[in-house]
């Protein structure tokens, strides 16, 4: 189908805006303008409602971490959601995603941590991860103080979605047990070959010039593009991962690597639900105050989300 008409006027006046884009800048200059497109253009009225929340620090693999705890409103038990931004590695903070996370909190009825990890260039590959995992361990030790049961998920949107998926390992090979984790469009696949790749590589929001400019910054360096800690699809067993609920969107590079995360938890033995979302592009879980269609996409996969841990 078309690509929603909402999202296709955003993208034309993104376009007549002449906005340099993000891979001719510098990862500050990302930084700043992701930023501006999120946080400071939304408006109080569109400030998802929660119960409450509370900024805070946990441990990350070299030292603390900015995070910040939603809880939902209602009577618990609640479950415990660990929330991974996104922005390639390089850009997104706790503002950018402020208002996923709440959609997350609301929508799935739980207990939402989100975590503010190191950013590439500064901290290249694999610090996000370890800052990932480490927080994650914490959380899983922490749960009576955070206000949830003991019920523990995670989630987080493309390089988040990365993280979420890469920590689900790590966790389940320790032992740690898992109710659910929602990877929202997620890259798992550094150097995989994708026709999405190609029939979304310009002109919808996330560009192919744009991800290879993240994966650049994050893990230029590293000469294994099949280490599961940066491509979780590659990882030697998936068996025994916590149940997903995979989103993907038609007009995104990432389609295909995400559905195909998805079928391989299913070939190993992983409850998977994995659902495109046809005219959507890359990124709209925060695009539901201008996209109708991309508002009932947020409140359908939180929703689907809540029922895995609710059950």
């Amino acid at each position: 189908m078309p690509v929603d008409p909402h999202i296709a006027a955003m993208l034309t006046m993104m376009e007549e805006a002449g906005l340099p884009p993000m891979y001719a800048g510098s990862p500050e200059a990302g930084r700043a303008l992701y930023l501006q497109l999120t946080h400071g253009a939304r408006t109080p009225e569109q400030l998802v409602p929660v119960a409450g929340t509370e900024d805070r620090t946990v441990p990350g693999a070299t030292g603390d971490l900015k995070a910040r705890v939603y809880r939902p409103e209602g009577e618990g038990p609640f479950p415990t959601v660990v929330f991974f931004h996104g922005g390639g590695w390089v850009i997104g903070d706790l503002d950018t995603h402020d208002n996923m996370a709440r959609h997350i909190c609301r929508g799935s009825r739980a207990v939402v941590i989100a975590i503010d990890y190191r950013l590439a260039p500064e901290h290249p590959f694999p610090a996000a991860a370890e800052d990932a995992v480490a927080a994650a361990r914490w959380v899983a030790g922490s749960l009576d103080e955070l206000g949830g049961d003991q019920r523990l998920a995670l989630a987080g949107d493309s390089a988040g979605g990365n993280l979420a998926a890469v920590v689900a390992q790590v966790l389940r090979d320790e032992g740690t047990p898992l109710a659910g984790q929602l990877l929202i469009y997620p890259a798992v696949d550094a150097e995989g070959d994708y026709p999405s790749r190609v029939e979304n590589a310009k002109g919808y929001f996330l560009e192919k010039d744009t991800m290879d400019w993240f994966y650049g910054h994050y893990a230029g360096a590293w000469d294994d593009a099949k280490d599961p800690r940066l491509s979780p699809l590659h990882g030697s067993d998936l068996s025994g991962l916590p149940p997903a609920v995979v989103v993907t969107a038609e007009y995104d590079p990432l389609r295909d690597e995400g559905e195909a995360y998805g079928e391989a938890l299913r070939a190993a033995g992983v409850e998977a639900h994995v659902q495109r979302y046809d005219g959507l592009i890359h990124g709209f879980f925060d695009m539901g105050t201008i996209s109708p269609a991309a508002q009932r996409a947020i409140e359908e996969s939180c929703e689907r989300f809540g029922r895995l841990l609710h059950r």
